[in-house]
């Protein structure tokens, strides 16, 4: 079987390399020898600027992911677990979902890499929400940030992507997965509770919202995937990378990672939306029990789970990185709110 045969099947029926396309033998994406040379020409740099050569959009993609590695060792300034970086998004009147008539030509797009119509009539109807204004985080949480919740709470679930549940200091601003979205809800209810704001996780009409910007786009960059935008499977190193480190991809309000890296939990369970068909598919399991949406696709799936529109969720097992950020209703005017950092 090809590569193409094998992952215009359903990749829920096939090995995790054969769903992400890969081939049996040993694959790696990464000039190893290159990242090394550039890793010793940024060692000596101050953090912050290490930082900015993260999120330079100009910077080599090696350098990019070189001066992203020695930040998780050394410190990432970027990284504050009790002051996340957010982004101001803007109260508006905005049309979200796919247009029922554009179902078979994204699905058709699609097909080669299992998609079927179904998982894209999940986006349809499109509608209109009014969203009131709040703020989206900068980053996804990261595996840093999520080392002090549970050293708070040591009883809450500890993320399968951390093996025999050891932290990663080396991976430490690269976003945590996979955990629970009930646990992604407990962090959020837990930094609330230390910083006195109001963090919870987005709406998913607010993520979708954040994400496009409002105007309908594809991405969160435009309409058209390519090299160097997002960490998906076809793109990236077949790993997490350091948030931020895709600039050219990041969203119309300022956040980083809102296609590729790690899926993204949403506060919403899957329902049909305003005068939508409910679409039973295999995230759906034999319990009964409804499965919250995630967005954003990963590095191991393809960029069409990147769309802004792609509504997914979480199928217990490792193809399935699910990770999560955080949003912020703003306190009321005069109520001691501070400018979003």
């Amino acid at each position: 079987m090809t590569t193409a045969e094998a992952t215009a099947l359903n990749p829920n029926e096939l090995d995790d390399r054969s769903a992400m396309g890969l081939p049996a033998a040993f694959t790696d994406r990464v000039d190893q020898d290159r990242l090394r040379q550039l890793t010793g020409t940024v060692a000596g740099e101050d953090p912050w600027e290490l930082a900015r050569h993260v999120e330079d959009p100009a910077a080599d993609p090696l350098l990019r992911l070189a001066a992203g590695q020695l930040l998780a060792l050394l410190g990432d300034p970027r990284i504050d677990p009790l002051a996340p970086a957010m982004a101001d998004v803007p109260a508006a009147r905005v049309r979200l979902g796919l247009p029922a008539d554009r179902v078979d030509a994204v699905a058709a797009t699609w097909r080669h890499v299992g998609v079927t119509r179904a998982w894209i009539a999940k986006e349809t109807p499109q509608y209109e929400a009014q969203i009131a204004a709040f703020r989206i985080a900068r980053h996804p949480v990261t595996n840093a940030e999520y080392r002090l919740f549970l050293t708070e709470n040591p009883g809450a679930g500890q993320p399968t992507s951390w093996r025999f549940g050891v932290y990663p200091p080396q991976l430490a601003n690269h976003p945590v997965w996979s955990v629970s979205p009930q646990d992604a809800d407990a962090y959020a209810a837990w930094l609330g509770r230390r910083t006195g704001r109001a963090f919870r996780l987005p709406t998913e009409a607010e993520w979708e919202y954040a994400a496009s910007g409002g105007d309908g786009r594809a991405y969160p960059w435009g309409e058209e995937p390519g090299e160097d935008l997002a960490n998906t499977v076809e793109y990236g190193p077949l790993a997490t990378t350091p948030v931020g480190m895709y600039p050219a991809g990041r969203s119309p309000f300022g956040a980083y990672d809102m296609a590729g890296n790690v899926e993204e939990y949403v506060a919403d369970d899957y329902r049909p939306y305003p005068g939508g068909r409910y679409v039973d598919d295999d995230l759906h399991g034999d319990d009964g029990v409804a499965y919250r949406v995630a967005r954003g696709g990963s590095f191991t799936r393809y960029v069409d789970l990147a769309r802004c529109r792609r509504r997914h969720g979480w199928y217990q097992r490792d193809l399935y990185a699910m990770g999560f950020r955080l949003a912020e209703t703003p306190l009321a005017e005069g109520a001691g709110a501070g400018e979003a950092r």
